[in-house]
């Protein structure tokens, strides 16, 4: 049956494709492709380019310099350690959100479904000035943590609250349209053979979800490493402890320091590359999957 439907609406697409509606001049084309090669070009294409040869117009010596600079090595690690919380923190949630909205009815489903797309309607800034209302000293819970010696505000554990924040509906709206276009059915015949929970998630839901899943962890550790409003403002921007990259970046260019300031500018910018590469592949892989299923 999947095979029967797949195979109608590909003759349809190929239809609408070839149907008068959608054929075009020749000169439209080209105009449609120049604009968009132009604006990528303008906008994507030669800041990246700026940047890169801006951190090493000054030589290759003066930029690894710039890179194993201590507050330049406390930044590297402390992003890459604050990812590193954050990105399963949200893939926990992700994968138990999307499996309660799309396998379960309960009463607030709604509700959940709202408020996971509320840190994109959110300022990161507002989002950082709502942790230091409730964790800084003045804050709802500052003088009961300043009396048991528990630092959130200008440490680690404020960046890893406002990173998660800003990141965590990555994976869950990776996962909720795929789960949900899925169904229950799968899942309803393992429960009914007998299989626990755990094992259904396990051999039934993970191999349908996997690159859906990974593609959200990608997109979830890219933003996690670049996020820059919500983590300045719980920081303090105290160098050497609470600077990640971005706010590192943003010291540098203010103290005039352009040529380390783009060294570690092009780190990031090479991270985000990486990701890109990464996520391309999870896209190819994720359609073999999806066609092998199909000539299934």
């Amino acid at each position: 049956m999947a095979v029967t439907v797949a195979t109608r609406w590909t003759a349809h697409s190929r239809r609408f494709e070839a149907s008068a509606a959608t054929r075009e001049p020749a000169w439209v084309k080209g105009i449609l492709i120049v604009v968009a090669l132009a604006f990528f070009s303008l906008f994507l294409l030669l800041p990246l380019v700026t940047v890169f040869a801006e951190a090493l117009r000054r030589g290759w010596e003066v930029y690894l310099a710039a890179l194993v600079e201590p507050d330049a090595l406390s930044a590297i690690t402390l992003t890459l350690l604050v990812a590193v919380i954050a990105v399963p923190l949200n893939l926990v949630f992700g994968v138990a959100a999307a499996w309660a909205i799309t396998k379960f009815d309960f009463p607030g489903k709604q509700l959940l479904t709202t408020l996971i797309d509320l840190p994109f309607s959110v300022s990161p800034v507002i989002a950082g000035l709502i942790f230091v209302l409730v964790f800084g000293a003045q804050g709802w819970f500052g003088p009961w943590l300043i009396e048991n010696n528990i630092k959130i505000i200008f440490a680690v554990p404020g960046l890893v609250l406002a990173t998660v924040f800003v990141t965590f509906p990555f994976v869950a709206r990776e996962l909720i349209p795929l789960m949900q276009a899925q169904g229950r059915e799968e899942e309803e015949a393992a429960v009914v053979l007998g299989a626990p929970g755990w094992k259904t998630f396990w051999y039934v839901t993970l191999p349908n979800i996997k690159w859906g899943l990974i593609y959200g962890v990608i997109l979830c550790n890219a933003r996690a490493m670049g996020e820059f409003g919500a983590v300045s403002v719980v920081s303090g921007h105290i160098r050497g402890l609470t600077n990640t990259m971005p706010l590192h970046v943003e010291i540098l260019y203010n103290e005039y320091q352009f040529a380390a300031a783009f060294a570690v500018a092009s780190l990031l910018a090479l991270l985000a590359l990486v990701t890109l590469v990464i996520k391309s592949f999870v896209e190819w892989r994720g359609r073999q999957a999806m066609n092998a299923g199909q000539e299934l």
